[in-house]
């Protein structure tokens, strides 16, 4: 096993990456900027992304990568028309071009009644700490080695055959947002990556099997050996799948595949396909979809979460909330204009990147714990399939259809007795909702977070 040695702190001019001083004097120009040019109301944000990541296969490095920039986008708003305009061009004498060019696409643009800065009780005021920002940056020599570590540990599980590659990343991203409706605020937030990908046998019969963790803290990674190793083991278990037929029958997704039953439903309840009649869920805030017992949260204020901030992207304050609090659905994810349209309150899901307009999206996503253990929620299944991996998209956001492919496990007797491949599950997400139930396994690795999820009667169509 490689140690990894721990990287100094930045210091001398690789710490201006903290600095977001001059980003937020020139996000204030650009405002003051489009002002005097005419513009009635404006916004501006100025985004700070900073990678590096390294790729090694067989022990060597592959690929190494950095990149890193500062971009800018002005929104200006002429009564109730909007333009948005980016660069990455800081020069001074560009900042008067850059707001007349907008105010005069806004000029021309069409009408939209539901355009305009955040309302000013909305506003955020206090920014709470998050700890979001590791200013320990390790250096392509810590990247690496954090790469062949998780390698050589996948390589030495048995009946591994070759490695798929492993990777380790870091990165910085943040933003600063000035309005002219008074607000100021800034944040960045650090991350870091390793994964691997083992391979067990070759030919037609080679089978692959993955593991990662990300964290805003490197302290907070999992062990690079660690990830490596499950990524061998998961590979070894998938050797030699088998076929399964037609049926139907419960399906267990494990907790890495379980988030995306989340993401469907979050994706669904944006206020952006709420206004636009095109989500399997319009018209259903306030119904029972789940159980009792079963919440999805949306917390964009947990510490050190992969997605937290301290404010949406309109300067919008933003909090823990239940999207399905006990089974009920209570509440879409909104913007400003979207809240405007569907006649409601900007909910501080606002996300924007320099070159677009506001629009809704979540945050660190996680559907709660249920009670009982993985084990006891599959124990009295007789015949079904444990899902490790889903392929495709097979998702229709506007009527609810669901029809994915599958791999994973046949249970029979209530263990997991054999790998499965080339299997296709069904069904709609309205009825397997209904029919969802938790095991008490949350973990918080991913942006989007759920424990072990059992779902009654899919279809499951094999040979």
């Amino acid at each position: 096993m490689t140690t990894s040695r721990t990287p100094s702190p930045v210091s001398g001019a690789a710490s201006d990456l903290f600095d977001q001083s001059g980003l937020q004097t020139l996000a204030e120009r650009l405002v003051a900027a489009a002002r005097r040019a005419g513009a009635d109301a404006a916004d501006a944000i100025a985004v700070r992304h900073v990678s590096q990541s390294v790729e090694v296969r067989d022990g060597r490095v592959e690929e190494a990568e950095r990149a890193e920039g500062d971009d800018v986008g002005l929104r200006v708003l002429v009564g109730q028309r909007q333009a948005v305009v980016s660069t990455n061009d800081m020069s001074a004498d560009l900042i008067e071009q850059l707001a007349e060019r907008a105010v005069a696409m806004a000029r021309v643009a069409p009408d939209d009644a539901y355009v305009g800065l955040a309302d000013p009780a909305l506003l955020a005021r206090d920014f709470p700490d998050l700890d979001l920002l590791d200013h320990v940056v390790p250096s392509a020599a810590d990247l690496e080695r954090r790469a062949v570590e998780a390698e050589a540990a996948a390589l030495a599980v048995k009946g591994v055959t070759k490695s798929g590659g492993a990777s380790a990343s870091s990165g910085i991203r943040g933003m600063v947002l000035v309005t002219s409706s008074g607000f100021e605020g800034a944040f960045l937030r650090s991350s870091h990556g390793v994964s691997m990908t083992a391979i067990v046998g070759d030919g037609t019969s080679m089978e692959r099997d993955y593991d990662y963790s990300s964290a805003v803290h490197a302290a907070d990674l999992e062990d690079p050996a660690k990830v490596g190793r499950t990524a061998g083991e998961r590979a070894v278990a998938r050797a030699n799948p088998r076929k399964v037929a037609t049926c139907k029958a419960p399906v267990v997704f494990d907790p890495r595949v379980a988030g995306s039953l989340v993401s469907h439903l979050i994706n669904a309840a944006k206020g952006s396909a709420i206004a636009r009649k095109t989500s399997f869920l319009n018209g259903r805030l306030g119904e029972r979809l789940f159980n009792h017992g079963v919440s999805i949260i949306d917390d964009p204020l947990r510490r050190r979460g992969l997605h937290s901030q301290p404010f949406d992207a309109e300067g919008v304050v933003v909090q823990r909330r239940a999207i399905v609090d006990d089974g009920v659905l209570t509440s879409w994810l909104l913007d400003c204009a979207t809240a405007r349209e569907l006649g409601l309150t900007s909910t501080g899901h606002a996300h924007r990147g320099v070159s677009s307009s506001p629009s809704p999206g979540p945050y660190n996503l996680h559907l709660a714990a249920g009670e009982l253990s993985p084990e006891a929620l599959i124990a009295d299944i007789k015949q079904g399939f444990y899902v490790t991996d889903l392929i495709g998209v097979g998702v229709n956001p506007v009527t609810g259809d669901y029809s994915r492919g599958a791999a994973g496990f046949w249970i029979e007797n209530g263990e997991r007795c054999y790998p499965v491949s080339e299997v296709t599950i069904a069904g709609h997400l309205l009825e397997m909702y209904k029919q969802l139930t938790p095991a008490s396994d949350l973990t918080f690795r991913y942006g989007t977070n759920a424990p072990t999820l059992r779902i009654e009667g899919m279809t499951i169509a094999g040979r």
